[in-house]
């Protein structure tokens, strides 16, 4: 081939590139003039393949990423667009570098056949092996299904478009973007392109660039006045909630504290149940893998599952991250256990005045206390009901107490809810150098 025809090629890839419809996504992606492209000839059929990928930077972080071409072959999955896409998990491996994945597209290339099984379950392996090493987004921004589906679900987080259409049937059933947010499946939702590739270089910006690194200081604004817990305590415009559609006893969110990204964990309810529950596993463990510290704000009475307890329970104990919980208002048994106490392994606890923690419900704390005396206080009460919710309510002010527990060594300090964000900023400082040596072990048994 002569020096001509090679450069005619070149041309002709470059300008393909740029014209399709993955690359203007991808500069979207990327900070300007930072995108370089990996396997920029790699041909599926006559045409090149199906998926642009290569590398660039986001918010000055090295970053992966492949985006499926509509307008090659509809993004049809082939074995040439499958090696490229094993090659960018293989290079975001060995460089230790977040992986973003943009997924639109009509399926297979049937021609292809069996083939492709061999190859969806290769990509599978490969995203698999690189969970808890780098971050992984999954961006869906048209059709995804099948064995797709189940490739891009399993990143860390998956963000949806208005116009996305996720499921693992290939019939499309169940698939439109605010099915997937109730049910928990996408963790963020946008409008359109634009706002979806947007979300996805703010969480990049949040996050670390591997589980041997740590999230940068950045430069941050204070808070602004505001009614929300989460709002009041981290920096401004720092806030991103995750899966705010499913599982609403509970709010997980990242977000930055004088600079510094951590995980917060918020209680709704005062019953957690089962899906909150399981979205705040998933979370910490998330956190934990990344050395993102976990804040809990915790104000809960008790849970409504016990499976989704125990999950919940194991992911706080098992995190080796810095962990600071604030009791905002009620802390009764479990839930205090698990989520603030010994279970789940604080480092620090702090409670808000007249806040109230106890190993028992009030009510079941008040009768055990009181004993006999306690249905004597009922007897000749003109409305007994009315009467011992009194008499309960007097004795939690008198002795369910965050003072109480803090002179029995349960809570570090009571604080007033202004000085919130202060405190968690110095205790960060000071738990930025914790280090757990963990026993040796494949993985406990208790996500099912």
């Amino acid at each position: 081939m002569s020096f001509e025809a090679i450069t005619a090629e070149l041309e002709t890839a470059r300008e393909n590139t740029a014209s399709s419809s993955a690359c203007k996504i991808l500069s979207k992606l990327f900070d300007e003039g930072t995108f370089t492209e990996v396997d920029a000839f790699v041909k599926s059929s006559s045409d090149y393949a199906e998926v642009v990928a290569g590398r660039g930077n986001v918010e000055g972080m090295p970053v992966f990423a492949f985006a499926q071409c509509t307008d090659r072959s509809g993004g049809a999955m082939s074995k040439a667009q499958a090696s490229k896409i094993k090659k960018i998990y293989d290079l975001a491996l060995k460089t230790g570098s977040p992986v973003v994945a943009v997924y639109d597209s009509i399926g297979g290339r049937l021609d292809e056949g069996t083939d492709l099984l061999a190859e969806y379950g290769e990509i599978l392996r490969y995203s698999s092996n690189l969970s808890g090493v780098v971050p992984q987004i999954s961006v869906v921004l048209g059709k995804c299904f099948g064995t797709q589906a189940l490739i891009a679900v399993n990143a860390d987080i998956t963000v949806l478009s208005e116009k996305a259409e996720l499921s693992i049937n290939t019939d499309g059933s169940l698939s439109d973007t605010k099915t997937n947010a109730e049910h928990g499946i996408a963790h963020l939702t946008a409008k359109d392109t634009d706002q979806a590739i947007q979300k996805t270089r703010k969480l990049i910006s949040l996050l670390p660039s591997n589980n041997l690194d740590y999230a940068g200081i950045a430069e941050f604004d204070e808070p602004e006045t505001s009614d929300s817990i989460i709002t009041s305590i981290a920096d401004a415009d720092s806030t991103i909630v995750l899966q705010s559609e499913y599982g609403k006893s509970v709010t997980v969110a990242l977000a930055s504290i004088e600079g510094a990204t951590v995980g917060i964990v918020k209680t709704e309810l005062p019953e957690t149940d089962s899906n909150g529950a399981s979205k705040a596993a998933r979370f910490v463990r998330f956190c934990d893998a990344f050395g993102i510290p976990v804040i809990t704000l915790l104000d809960a009475e008790k849970f409504s599952c016990l499976k989704s307890a125990a999950k919940l329970s194991s992911a706080y104990s098992e995190a080796t991250v810095p962990k600071i919980a604030v009791v905002t208002g009620n802390a009764y048994g479990s839930v205090y256990i698990a989520l603030a106490g010994t279970g789940a392994s604080a480092d620090l606890t702090y409670a808000w005045v007249g806040a109230s923690v106890s190993a028992l419900s009030p009510d079941a704390a008040t009768v055990i206390a009181l004993g006999d005396d306690f249905g004597g206080k009922l007897v000749g009460a003109a409305d007994p009901k009315a009467e011992r919710a009194k008499i309960v309510e007097q004795y939690k002010n008198e002795n369910l107490t965050a003072m109480k527990a803090a002179e029995n060594g349960y809570i570090d300090e009571i604080i007033l809810p202004e000085e919130t964000r202060s405190k968690l900023a110095s205790a960060l400082e000071m738990l930025s150098d914790k280090r757990i040596s963990t026993l040796p072990k494949k993985h406990n048994n208790l996500y099912i």
